[in-house]
């Protein structure tokens, strides 16, 4: 009898010794972040919350109060750690990963089995969104991601498409100056000002989006919208009106260069006659100035001078006809 609750006893042991102590080895790998918790509590770093963390500054005072959570010990890559049984350890992964913008993980059949996201223009049109979305999960905001939110990636993916309907229903593009009046009457649609404007509606999204951190522990790291499609029924009307803005574009851009060049050529002529004028002046101004000089040698200077010059005529001339008096 004795013998039997030794070896119970000693089976109890090897169990206990496996089961808990070699079992609660753990380690971390390199993209991995860990958070443990005891009797289900996270452990955290005493008065410390993520209203005084940098991670809020984007948020609004009201936000701020909405989405406070307590800052957690975060268990960094490497071991092996130990965990005793009544301890808990969550591993999540903080390497960036990438999804279609149009993905909905709780229903991946929707927006075109998740290829293509549907939104309404300022113009009413129904245009499909296509891109990618990067993003990953905070490191100093891992409570939210485990613990204060039940779906955070739904909730991120929620955020984000409604941000991005809001964006392309009320989208207007910059005000253009125009040169010429009649260049008004090309008109574009909100289709070509979204696709033109790309960029512009990418960096609004990482503005907007900056504040997920702090909302649900995931970081966007970048929004890349690649693609703007139009209704079928609406497409070949917008291939007219683009190819009639262009050749109005093409046409007004010929006229200013013509324009251009005939002002160039004027101010050129208006060059060379002024050049011209100062070169016929300019011997009469010598002349002046030499017949001020030698008034002022006397009046026999002057006639002098006025002889010489008949004289100098006379010897190059051929024929000579004198007034009788």
């Amino acid at each position: 009898m004795t013998a039997i609750f030794i070896g119970s006893a000693l089976g109890f042991v090897v169990w206990f010794l496996s089961r808990y102590l070699i079992g609660g080895l753990y380690t971390v790998d390199q993209n991995e972040r860990a958070v443990k918790t005891i009797f289900g509590r996270a452990d955290r770093v005493p008065d410390m919350t993520t209203a005084s963390d940098p991670i809020s500054e984007s948020l609004t005072e009201e936000e701020k109060l909405r989405y406070t959570y307590p800052q957690v010990r975060v268990i960094p890559p490497g071991g092996p750690y130990f965990k005793w049984p009544w301890e808990r350890v969550y591993k999540v992964t903080v390497a960036t990963q990438t999804l279609n913008m149009a993905f909905d993980p709780d229903d991946h059949s929707a927006n075109q089995d998740g290829q293509m996201l549907e939104a309404v223009t300022k113009d009413q049109l129904n245009t499909g969104l296509t891109g990618q979305l990067r993003y990953r999960i905070s490191e100093r905001n891992l409570y939210a991601y485990l613990f204060g939110v039940k779906r955070p990636i739904s909730h991120v993916m929620g955020y984000f498409v409604s941000v991005l309907r809001e964006r392309i229903a009320n989208f207007e593009a910059p005000k253009a100056k125009v040169t010429d009046p009649e260049a008004s009457i090309v008109t574009g649609i909100s289709i070509n000002d979204l696709r033109k404007n790309l960029r512009d509606i990418n960096e609004h999204m990482d503005r907007e989006c900056a504040s997920s951190a702090a909302r649900y522990g995931i970081v966007l790291d970048a929004s890349l919208i690649t693609g703007i499609d139009p209704p079928p029924e609406v497409e070949s009307a917008l291939a007219a009106i683009n190819t009639a803005h262009n050749q109005v574009s093409s046409d007004i851009s010929l006229a200013q260069a013509t324009a251009d060049q005939k002002i160039e050529q004027s101010k050129r002529a208006v060059e060379i006659e002024t050049l011209k004028a100062q070169a016929e002046v300019e011997p009469l101004r010598q002349m002046t100035a030499q017949l001020a000089d030698l008034k002022k040698s006397g009046d026999d200077a002057l006639d002098a001078y006025v002889r010489n010059v008949r004289l100098t005529l006379y010897t190059r001339s051929e024929q000579v006809i004198l007034e009788a008096k």
